[in-house]
């Protein structure tokens, strides 16, 4: 697939703010500083498109951008975030599971996952949360630029060993590098493939 044309359109607090369109939507969601914003500029060859910062969590709301006129990628605020309060914590919960669940345009969810660290507990509950729903969902494993002497490998490795343990069959699966476009044809065909198949 090639990107020609992506730009910010809306931003939304809840699933009923979202805009009245029967375009499909693909969302990314996954841990604060998972490299979420980096990686949607990555793909969308637009460096200023999605707001990265050092500080994680700064993405609050639902924010959709529409891609070659035709469909639309959308920012989910990432989960797991501790510097929030406890109420904000919970906004911002039923905010992305009001999204995800009740979102009929949504056809599939990429689950970013650092593959650089351990399983993370969060992670799998909320991938096992997805299961339990029938979401369609895409684990990407982010930031294999950054490895160090194989730990990229053999986390993402236990990782799926982990899933292994609970799922019949895999979800499907890439390894990206945003600061060095890794990753990026395939994702894309990925996308391009659940459009041509819905």
């Amino acid at each position: 697939m090639q990107i020609t044309s992506a730009k910010y359109e809306c931003s939304a607090i809840s699933v009923e703010k979202c805009p009245q369109s029967d375009k499909l939507e693909f969302a990314f969601i996954g841990r604060s500083n998972v490299g979420k914003s980096s990686l949607i500029n990555m793909l969308t060859g637009n460096e200023k498109l999605a707001m990265t910062s050092s500080t994680p969590g700064k993405t609050i709301l639902i924010n959709h951008f529409l891609i070659n006129n035709d469909w639309y990628l959308v920012d989910l605020p990432g989960y797991g975030y501790a510097k929030r309060s406890k109420t904000q914590q919970e906004q911002l919960a039923r905010m992305i599971k009001g999204y995800i669940l009740r979102r009929e345009q949504m056809v599939n969810l990429f689950v970013l996952i650092d593959g650089n660290i351990s399983p993370q507990r969060i992670d799998l509950e909320f991938i096992e949360w997805l299961g339990k729903n029938s979401i369609p969902f895409t684990i990407i494993f982010t930031k294999s630029d950054k490895s160090r002497r194989g730990s990229f490998g053999k986390s993402v490795n236990t990782f799926l060993q982990t899933l292994n343990e609970q799922w019949e069959e895999l979800p499907p699966h890439f390894q990206v590098s945003s600061a060095k476009r890794v990753g990026r044809e395939a994702v894309l065909d990925h996308i391009e493939d659940i459009i041509n198949n819905v």
